[in-house]
């Protein structure tokens, strides 16, 4: 099992999953997860690199945090978090939420990001995503960031239904475990909760700007990789096409959005020779 710690990082205590040694691989947790989202693909790296795997500020036993959702502030997190470890370089690898603050702390810190992978996400109103937007932003994204306290009055008390429809959705129907299903649920009960997770798309326009602004002035130098699967497919590598320097896209054959549940072992296969090409470029 990995290791707990608490740490503090840009004025918020996270909650840290940690395992393994080696060059240090940052993991970003998307909706509605935890680190453990992370537990298959920790236990395949932990062998060979130092596995991080925080809690996103307000999720799960993170710390909750009246403000800061925004993209780059959720960057400056991830880049606390690493300095707080001693670490001076990782490999960050992101899904859904975590994924607009690990490409901000990659195009703004490329000497601490030594190689980027995202996934299953979009990138503010970047050009790419059209074909993907073309019937409007999917269901939730207007629910969870509509007339604060709404989503949280209705769902007060259904949490367990709701988070089941994502994880359920998120796999083509094939469901997680029990224990992580339970964790998620557990991590996402009770008003306050859903509120700090809601924050996050309540932040989206911030980010978007954000977003924007930042590729305006600079270009995402770092090796990266773009992963897709159902329902985003190649809409993220799109996005990143034309402000990216180097980058590689797979989309993972029958695979729902939460891949590192669903297709861990696909997810691995290619991680491993990602991340062991900029071992060889540090060596």
């Amino acid at each position: 099992m990995p290791e707990l710690r608490r740490v503090l990082a840009n004025g918020v205590e996270l909650n840290v999953a940690l395992s393994g040694s080696g060059p240090a691989v940052l993991l970003l947790h998307g909706f509605p997860h935890t680190w453990e989202l992370w537990t298959d693909v920790m236990a395949g790296l932990s062998g060979r690199y130092r596995v991080i795997a925080p809690d996103l500020r307000g999720f799960g036993a993170s710390s909750r945090a009246a403000s800061g959702y925004d993209a780059v502030t959720l960057a400056e997190d991830a880049a606390a978090l690493l300095t707080a470890l001693g670490v001076s370089s990782a490999a960050v690898v992101a899904i859904d939420a975590g994924t607009p603050s690990a490409f901000l702390l990659a195009l703004r810190r490329p000497g601490l990001v030594r190689r980027l992978v995202v996934m299953e996400s979009l990138l503010g109103g970047l050009p790419g995503a059209e074909d993907f937007l073309a019937d409007g932003p999917p269901w939730w994204f207007g629910f969870h960031s509509a007339a604060p306290g709404l989503a949280e009055t209705v769902l007060e008390g259904h949490e367990a239904a709701y988070i089941d429809w994502f994880l359920n959705a998120g796999t083509l129907g094939d469901g997680v475990r029990p224990a992580l299903r339970d964790a998620f649920v557990h991590a996402y009960t009770g008003r306050q909760a859903l509120s700090r997770a809601f924050s996050y798309y309540r932040a989206l326009p911030e980010s978007a700007a954000q977003i924007e602004r930042a590729v305006a002035t600079a270009r995402l130098t770092v090796p990266t990789m773009a992963l897709g699967a159902r329902p985003v497919g190649t809409a993220l590598e799109r996005q990143l096409r034309p402000v990216t320097d180097d980058l590689t896209g797979h989309v993972i054959e029958d695979c729902g959005h939460i891949i590192p549940l669903h297709r861990p072992h696909a997810l691995l296969t290619l991680l491993r020779p990602f991340l062991a090409g900029a071992d060889a470029e540090a060596a």
